[in-house]
């Protein structure tokens, strides 16, 4: 038997009462209290996810915080609650006890909440974190925007994020041009795009890559894009290294963003492609061999390189693609200048920024698209906000088309079966035969050397995966095929046609 005094709790529990005591002084041990202290914060779980948050009121203005339970914003609000009691800090263990306590109790609790970061919505409005001491918002509306003491979402904060500025009215986003060196309008329209597509409250998000030459001043225009809507201490990391790590970045931040990318591997490549969509990630955790770290969300996605690092068209397919010009030395500044500048700006920019949202918000459930392109609710958004943005109709649509065909100029150019697949369809405009027929004819029109490239496909399956993911740029350039079997076998054939 335990000698350590147990608490009122656990008499009442077991059936005692305090009159039996007869005298004797119960006291609670450190993790009893801090137990009981945390009575003060709500504790829930999001859907789908075991992770404990805790919303608690803070200061003189009793504004409400989220953190995570295991966060070192909860402990330190939980270890300062214990001090006001008794004046001294709590032990390490005791806290460690009280928090797996308190991880029990929310899960049987069942209370569930939706928590986000950063950004997020509830019908017909966008709520984004400011980020500031006192946790205030941008509340978002078909009428307009204000700020909100205390919005009635919650957020949780992230290690680096950095507090946006007061956004004020009257400005325009095309006040943004300065900071980005961009070539003509098409590309401006498109930066813009993509800025008010990272404030739609739900993905898809597309998937931004600049890329251009030495002194293109591309991570220069990638921080200029993520201080308008994310700053983070930390604004541009290096290529993630396996899955896990995209899984983090994401987590902690509402854009993630690369640096200097020289070559997408596949797995990466695929990745970002479900990042941007919305698929489900498993992996897991770190010293751990059977707990998953689950991550279902969407996020905006902005890459830089100079070489055209995207070359797979599924990941194509939901991008924006932008090349940045060589900066002349005559136009060149000093970045101190160019970020004091920026910083000035920043107010309104965000002002307008919130502006178009409002007007997507107000006319986006009634706005037509006779065509839609992929990404096509990306493309609702944005069409929906020019009037906020003071753009003419269709301005949006007529640029995005632009980068989408040259798009797929860029995967035909990537892909090693393209041109001899081409060459192929030239002559009669079209192909029937065995998968396996079709390999050996597209691999007499290229190069020994070629085919002895790791890329190029070895067998009827990998030549199926590549038309498969190239599907949509061949239908693109008026090429469509058909799979079937053989009559009487298993053999895999195809039908090519162009028109």
């Amino acid at each position: 038997m335990s000698d350590q005094p147990k608490g009122a709790d656990d008499y009442t529990a077991a059936g005692g009462t305090l009159a039996a005591l007869k005298g004797v002084a119960i006291k609670e041990n450190q993790a009893q209290l801090l137990v009981r202290l945390a009575a003060k914060a709500e504790l829930f779980q999001p859907d789908g996810d075991d992770t404990v948050f805790a919303t608690i009121t803070v200061g003189d203005d009793q504004h409400r915080e989220t953190w995570r339970l295991r966060s070192s914003g909860f402990r330190r609000w939980l270890a300062a609650q214990f001090y006001q009691k008794e004046h001294k800090a709590p032990g390490a263990q005791a806290l460690q006890d009280a928090l797996l306590t308190l991880e029990g109790l929310a899960q049987a609790s069942g209370r569930r909440h939706a928590v986000a970061l950063r950004v997020t919505g509830l019908p017909g409005a966008v709520y984004i974190d400011l980020g500031t001491p006192q946790w205030d918002a941008i509340e978002i509306t078909a009428t307009g925007w204000r700020i909100v003491a205390k919005p009635p979402v919650r957020f949780r904060r992230a290690k680096g994020m950095l507090a946006l500025p007061v956004p004020v009215p009257g400005g325009t986003l095309e006040a943004l041009r300065p900071f980005l060196n961009v070539a003509d309008a098409d590309q401006v329209t498109l930066l813009l795009a993509w800025l008010v597509g990272t404030l739609h409250p739900r993905g898809p998000y597309p998937v931004l890559v600049l890329h251009g030459e030495h002194g293109a001043a591309k991570s220069t225009a990638a921080r200029v894009l993520r201080a308008l809507v994310d700053p983070n201490t930390s604004p541009l990391r290096a290529e993630p290294r396996e899955e896990r790590d995209l899984v983090i970045a994401a987590s902690n931040a509402w854009v993630v963003a690369f640096d200097n990318l020289s070559h997408l591997s596949p797995w990466l490549s695929d990745a970002l492609s479900r990042l941007a969509t919305g698929a489900g990630f498993g992996t897991r955790q770190l010293y751990s061999d059977d707990d998953e770290m689950l991550f279902t969300a969407s996020r905006p996605i902005l890459l830089n390189g100079i070489e055209e690092v995207v070359a797979r068209p599924d990941l194509m397919d939901r991008s924006v693609i932008v090349e940045l010009p060589t900066i002349l030395p005559a136009k060149r500044q000093k970045e101190a200048v160019l970020w004091a500048q920026f910083d000035a700006a920043r107010p309104a920019l965000l002002g307008a920024l919130c502006t178009a949202v409002a007007a997507a918000l107000r006319d986006h459930e009634r706005t037509e698209i006779p065509a839609l392109p992929r990404m096509a609710d990306f493309a609702t958004w944005v069409t929906a906000a020019e009037p906020g943005l003071r753009w003419e109709p269709g301005r949006f649509l007529t640029a995005y088309g632009k980068n989408q065909s040259a798009a797929h100029e860029l995967a035909l150019d990537a892909s090693v079966i393209a041109a001899p697949l081409q060459e192929l369809l030239l002559a009669t405009g079209q192909w029937e035969g065995l998968l396996r027929d079709l390999l050996d004819a597209l691999g007499t029109r290229v190069s020994e050397d070629r085919r002895r490239q790791r890329e190029w496909p070895k067998t009827t399956r990998g030549l199926l995966g590549m038309l498969t993911r190239l599907a949509p740029t061949l239908r693109a350039v008026g090429i469509r095929y058909t799979t079937g079997r053989e009559a009487g076998t298993n053999l895999a054939t195809i039908s090519l046609q162009k028109k």
